[in-house]
């Protein structure tokens, strides 16, 4: 795959994520997918969206999920650099977030997420981000 190729599907994926349409979302991914978020494979308990996911219905999930527990009209993530090699490509932005509910706890954190696309369909999909900061945030809410 192209650079080219990389990087539109890189770029729609972002743009359906920020639309909030979670089907055309998954719709990006292939079958399985290889998932990881940067968390203990134990979770967290305060964060529900933490778990294995390797089909398209459960990428719709996640961004379903992340959604029910985040107020998307406060949601200020932003994309500061996308670099692509060949099939490969690395998103660094921060997200910012505000947790649903009374108090809405607020929350920033960096975050890099590597993207491998392969006939056009994400095969990969591993997000680092502070897990930490999150985790917190939903745990004060709680």
């Amino acid at each position: 795959m192209s650079e080219q190729n990389t990087r539109d599907v890189v770029e729609e994926l972002l743009r359906r994520i920020a639309e909030g349409d979670h089907e055309r979302v998954a719709a990006l991914f292939a079958e399985p997918v290889d998932w990881r978020l940067d968390w203990p494979d134990e979770g967290h308990p305060a964060v529900p969206w933490i778990r294995p996911r390797s089909t398209r219905a459960d990428v719709a999930d996640h961004f379903r999920t992340l959604e029910a527990y985040h107020v998307p009209e406060l949601n200020g993530t932003s994309v500061a650099q996308i670099l692509v090699d060949g099939a490969d490509a690395v998103v660094f932005g921060d997200i910012v977030q505000t947790v649903r509910g009374e108090g809405g706890v607020a929350y920033t954190s960096p975050f890099a997420l590597r993207l491998t696309v392969e006939g056009g369909f994400i095969t990969r999909y591993h997000i680092y981000e502070d897990s930490l900061t999150v985790a917190r945030a939903l745990s004060l809410q709680g």
